[in-house]
């Protein structure tokens, strides 16, 4: 048995009860490594396959907060340090009520090749809560971000490790833990990024994780689209005719939306965890306006747009629910939502309508099932850990401009995050050549990733 297969069953015997999701990215990722195993002897004397599923730290400590009558509670709180071989951890906080040990883990140990695909030098980590922000006062809201922050902030620093939002954790939520952190530590450093404008954060960050999904896949559109039909006749435009479909409505959908439009697409679909709605003409415009102050402002349900607009609204549904079942007709599918959204069926229902994209927006969206219907099919597959990078390379920036007390202007964010999808690309392709798997891209990004924290885990010896 290979080295890869042996440690593949022994995370698998030792948490296949009660961390499901980290098994299966653990699976994904060292099974994808297998070229690698036979080139590298390397690494399996260094034992690397073994050391980087496990977590360098894993931190749990309880949240004790009060809500507006007065009503103690207690929340339980993460921070996974997966690997800083390359840099100090990076990677968002989850506050949401799913949230628990695996599914964080299973977010740090995708962030360690997310980080390394970038080109920056960040290492991977994860961290959030199970208390859920929706329903809660601002007050409410603030009073559990100081009393989270008031253990976690001995943990983090904008060299040991670095935080940011992610679902659930948004504006407010960074302003109330930077606030603590600040209060706590007596210092304003980059110790936390997605931070406002107004005091220290970056220009595009809103933006960084919608728009660098459309960044890649415009890549594989204008790279590979002949292999599936599609020739592209602007290389700026290259959704131009194109239906998509987008799950979910929060940061990283809409902002998928609205490069999407920009890009020629026509956008159909949009959802939230209470339903999905079907708009044929496309969400754009006034439309699309106001679908992003209801979720950014008002932070209400997808219901009233549907409503509003007289478009059907598909309660406790999917976007891929809806398209399995009626068999609505899309081109590009950008699963923005959440983990394995996409299940076999869907990815069955995907092909029957004729998908030729998927560009994952959301962290891991498509189960393995779905991933291998998606090749058998020929569909071009752009994995998360590449095509969702661009949140984390904006955050790296931010870093950045922290660490040298200044603030770029948008157009030379927005460069640098172009030409950041643009070498994510690249590596994910040139590996999977190099590998032996032209056009894989989920193998190469795999590969891509691991080769360089694998490199530098040699190079520094035991101790990581």
């Amino acid at each position: 048995m290979s080295k890869i297969k042996e440690v593949i069953a022994k995370v698998r015997e030792t948490y296949g009860n009660t961390e499901k999701e980290f098994v299966q990215a653990v699976e994904e990722v060292l099974t994808s490594l297998e070229p690698v195993e036979k080139k590298h002897e390397e690494f399996t004397r260094w034992n690397i396959y073994e050391r980087i599923v496990e977590p360098d730290r894993v931190i749990t400590f309880k949240v004790t907060w009060q809500d507006d009558r007065g009503q103690i509670h207690v929340n339980r709180g993460y921070r996974v340090e997966f690997n800083g071989a390359i840099g100090p951890y990076k990677g968002g906080l989850r506050f949401r009520k799913s949230v628990n040990l695996g599914i964080i883990k299973f977010l740090g140990f995708e962030q360690i090749f997310k980080n390394a695909l970038t080109g920056l030098p960040m290492g991977g980590g994860k961290g959030g809560s199970d208390f859920d922000p929706h329903g809660k006062s601002d007050e409410e809201v603030m009073r559990f971000c100081y009393a989270f922050m008031s253990e976690l902030f001995r943990h983090i620093g904008p060299y040991t490790d670095v935080p940011a939002g992610d679902i659930g954790v948004g504006s407010r939520e960074v302003g109330y833990l930077y606030g603590a952190y600040k209060k706590l530590k007596n210092e304003h450093t980059g110790a936390i990024t997605g931070k406002d404008y107004e005091y220290g954060g970056s220009l595009m960050r809103p933006e960084a994780t919608g728009y660098g999904l459309l960044y890649f896949t415009a890549h594989m559109l204008n790279d590979l689209g002949p292999k599936v039909g599609i020739n592209v006749e602007d290389p700026d435009r290259p959704l131009k005719g194109l239906i998509v479909a987008v799950s979910g409505a929060g940061n990283v959908a809409l902002h998928a939306i609205e490069k999407a439009n920009e890009m020629g697409g026509k956008v159909v679909f949009a959802s939230d965890a209470s339903g999905a709605i079907y708009d044929e003409a496309g969400i754009s415009g006034e439309k699309f306006r106001f679908l992003k102050e209801l979720k950014e402002i008002r932070r209400g349900r997808i219901k009233e747009y549907a409503e509003k607009f007289n478009v059907p609204y598909f309660e406790g549904k999917s976007v891929w629910d809806v398209i399995a079942e009626k068999g609505i007709k899309v081109q590009v599918a950008l699963p923005s939502a959440t983990q394995n959204e996409i299940t076999g069926r869907h990815a069955e229902a995907l092909v029957k309508v004729g998908v030729k994209v998927v560009a994952e927006g959301a962290n891991m969206p498509s189960t393995p099932e779905a991933i291998k219907i998606y090749k058998d099919a020929g569909i071009l597959y752009g994995p998360a850990k590449a095509a969702n990078a661009g949140g984390v390379a904006v955050s790296g920036l931010e870093m950045s401009q922290n660490a040298q007390l200044l603030q770029w202007t948008r157009e030379e964010v927005d460069n640098r995050l172009r030409a950041i999808m643009r070498h994510i690309y690249e590596e994910s392709k040139n590996a999977a050549e190099a590998y032996g798997h032209p056009g894989d891209l989920m193998m190469g990004a795999n590969i891509a990733g691991f080769l360089k924290v694998a490199k530098a885990m040699v190079a520094l010896g035991l101790f990581y």
